[in-house]
């Protein structure tokens, strides 16, 4: 999908002109190839550029080349209740345009951003404070999400304290591997923000980089907020690790439990089974004559039994 926007009045609005546009910004989600084709003739940017971040392995980095800087980064993606991962998204400077490219929608570049309602955000005529404000957002939308993994695992373990279920076990497991993800990319977003804090004071880059006021200011909340969400996801990552070997622990060691009993019952069990077809040979036994030879036969396998169990309550096999 290919969507140009352009800011006036205040607000963001679709532009629908065929040529290029200056002082816009050109949104693409998913592009087609001859929308690619059409994006790199227009604006004059290398394709390969413009398809950095159409690979979902892509890490952070900055790339300039032809006139055009690339900033790509990595955003995060919900992909079920419990699942976490982060996908590239390309931000393309040129000296007349924003571009941005994802593969997938995401909240940090929403398509219902234009329109007398929507909020006033994004400027595309100032292209590195729009620049910084997408990073600063994509480290805000971070820690949202760290903040929603955290609720989740309190709720998990007060659930897994109730009964242990593997499904829990599953749940924590695809948090963490989510946090795993964050983690790499907090990491290498947090890079790309400390070479672009050094680019902006490169006179060479000024046609790319142009300085407005606050832009250093959104910077630097941007620096403090990926800071922010790399140590609190690093700790999240490290308490749930914890936590899904201490119940993975548990849960092993109720099984153990259940075993133990369910030997000790088979022991019991066995006992009279034992006594009972020894009297039912076809041969001589005793108190076979007896009148109460039953009640003799029976009251010798409750005492064994009892004595058998009780040996097994004192080695705390039940």
């Amino acid at each position: 999908m290919l969507t140009v926007y352009k800011r006036f009045d205040h607000q963001l609005q679709i532009v629908t002109d065929s040529g290029p546009v200056p002082r816009s910004w050109i949104r693409m989600v998913n592009p087609t190839s001859e929308e690619i084709s059409t994006v790199s003739t227009s604006t004059g940017v290398p394709e390969d550029l413009l398809r950095a971040a159409l690979d979902s392995e892509e890490r952070s980095r900055i790339e300039i080349e032809d006139n055009c800087m690339l900033v790509l980064t990595n955003f995060p993606v919900l992909r079920g209740p419990d699942m976490y991962d982060t996908l590239p998204l390309g931000i393309i400077l040129t000296p007349d345009q924003v571009i941005t490219v994802s593969l997938e929608e995401t909240e940090i570049l929403p398509g219902n951003i234009v329109g007398p309602g929507a909020p006033a955000y994004y400027n595309t005529g100032k292209r590195t404070r729009f620049l910084f404000q997408i990073l600063y957002k994509t480290a805000k939308v971070y820690l949202r999400f760290i903040h929603q993994i955290n609720r989740q695992t309190d709720e998990i373990e007060r659930h897994l304290r109730k009964s242990m279920n593997n499904a829990e076990v599953f749940r924590l497991f695809d948090m963490e591997k989510g946090l795993t993800y964050f983690t790499v990319a907090l990491r290498s977003n947090g890079l790309v923000l400390e070479r672009l804090l050094r680019l902006r004071k490169n006179s060479a880059l000024q046609h790319l980089l142009p300085q407005y006021e606050e832009d250093e200011d959104i910077l630097e909340d941007a620096i403090i907020e990926n800071r922010q969400a790399l140590e609190m996801v690093q700790m999240y990552s490290d308490i749930l690790s914890g936590m899904m070997d201490a119940f993975t622990s548990v849960i092993s060691n109720n099984l153990n439990q259940v075993m133990k009993l369910l030997a000790s019952v088979t022991i019991l069990l066995s006992i009279p089974t034992m006594i009972a077809s020894f009297w039912g040979m076809n041969v001589g036994v005793p108190f076979l004559d007896q009148q109460v030879g039953f009640w003799y036969v029976l009251l010798c396998s409750m005492s064994l039994t009892g004595v058998a169990g009780y040996v097994l309550w004192k080695k705390r096999m039940f």
